[in-house]
């Protein structure tokens, strides 16, 4: 027995329809008029629901997936795939992991029960673990040799004191050496469960016949998968901890980074995140009107006349728990403390007067464009649906955030920035290169 909800938006094409399956499987499906089908498997697992011991247990399994099943050797799923012209990826996160697959819709019943197969009954044998484990380290060491990953890393451990999501998906290698098959298969059995995840199916085949493959293929993969006894892991931080205060001061982080030509410079405020997601819009118009495009404020003022940056830009990411604003910028180490007093003199402008009504008007044109575009394919659609489905428990925010934009006022905006962003309390990050 299913129940199927249909959500309807004007900015949609066709209705997704949402049903939970009896194994507690959500499936989201919609026909779409192009020639392709997405399946889309996603999870509301990531690196923050690790204990610290197990941190890059996600992101490790998440490659262990694709080395095969009882019934699918080694490559032979991507043999498969690539043998109709398909396309297969995965990826994890602190807050989810998806595994995806696009086909031709006239293959799509012969694939889509591969992926899943593969995804619910992976071997995790104790001799691919160990083959895998150095290309994870080799991961995490390339990972270190980047600077913009390592710049985000700072970032990331000065704006959280206590969430996980400070420490970086992939783990640390001393962690990942210490880890065991036995404890991947421990960490799939617990969460790698139909009532853990959402399929979305996305593409030019009826809607019935959509779910019904999915559904067939639930069947067909739980059939053979082993019977295990429950394991108890420990709960993950994130699900013990509440949101972390607003900074009550300017918190200062200064790292020396040899590798650097020029200084980095990140300035953080702790804000909202997707478990109240209502909240964060008028945050993501904060961030474009100081740092999106060419005639954003902090563009404008500090690299094109002021020219005190080679790049200065703003976002407000957000995570599951909690979100963080930022502005981050790329300059000489001589401008530091000036650029660092004129970013904050543009966010105590914004507390005090409120956004142009043209301002706003941009931004809204800007997300509706956007949104169309990034709308267009069954993967961007299929990515949509899972990402909200996933972490906030329906898709209505997928379908409705244009409109939740476009009701969004001037004093709205002002609000958010004296609600959120204090010109004189916020987190720092510096990265200066070495002296010579």
């Amino acid at each position: 027995m299913t129940s199927a909800i249909a959500v309807a938006s004007p900015l949609a094409p066709t209705a997704p329809t949402i049903r939970r399956l009896d194994n507690g499987l959500t499936i989201i499906a919609e026909q779409m008029p192009v020639e392709a089908v997405n399946l889309n498997l996603w999870l509301r697992v990531g690196s923050a629901v690790e204990s610290d011991a197990i941190n890059g247990m996600a992101h490790f399994l998440e490659h262990m997936i694709f080395k095969g099943t009882e019934r699918l050797a080694l490559g032979e799923f991507e043999r498969q795939v690539e043998a109709r012209g398909g396309f297969t990826n995965a990826a994890t996160s602190q807050d989810y992991t998806h595994f995806y697959i696009t086909t031709a819709p006239q293959d799509f019943a012969t694939l889509a029960p591969l992926q899943i197969d593969l995804v619910m009954n992976p071997l995790l044998s104790d001799h691919e673990f160990e083959r895998e484990r150095p290309v994870i380290l080799e991961e995490i060491r390339r990972s270190h040799d980047n600077p913009r990953r390592r710049t985000f890393y700072h970032s990331m451990a000065m704006a959280f004191e206590r969430l996980p999501y400070r420490r970086p998906v992939l783990g640390p290698s001393a962690v990942i050496e210490g880890l065991t098959a036995q404890q991947m298969r421990d960490f799939h059995h617990h969460w790698y469960q139909p009532d853990r995840m959402t399929a979305v199916a996305v593409g030019n085949l009826p809607v019935d016949d959509l779910i019904q493959v999915v559904a067939d293929s639930f069947d067909q993969a739980m059939a053979h998968r082993q019977q295990r006894p429950a394991v108890r892991l420990d709960a993950g931080p994130v699900t013990r901890s509440v949101p972390e205060a607003a900074f009550e001061r300017i918190h200062r982080v200064t790292h020396q980074d040899a590798s650097l030509q020029q200084a980095r410079l990140v300035m953080a405020w702790r804000g909202p995140g997707l478990a109240n997601v209502e909240d964060t819009y008028a945050l993501d118009v904060l961030a474009a009107v100081l740092g999106r495009g060419r005639t954003a404020r902090l563009v404008q003022d500090l690299r094109e006349n002021r020219q005190w940056v080679n790049s200065v830009s703003a976002s407000n990411l957000t995570y599951w728990q909690q979100g963080v604003f930022s502005v981050s910028a790329y300059l000489a180490m001589e401008n530091l403390p000036q650029v660092e007093q004129a970013i904050a003199t543009h966010i105590e402008q914004i507390c005090t007067d409120p956004i142009t009504p043209s301002e706003l008007r941009r931004i809204q044109t800007q997300v509706t464009n956007r949104y169309v575009f990034g709308s267009e394919t069954p993967s961007d659609r299929a990515g949509l649906y899972g990402y909200y489905h996933t972490l906030t428990g329906h898709v209505d925010n997928a379908l409705t955030y244009p409109q939740a934009i476009q009701t969004l006022t001037v004093a709205d905006i002002q609000q958010a920035a004296q609600r959120y962003l204090k010109p004189d309390a916020y987190g720092l990050v510096t990265i200066c290169p070495t002296a010579e």
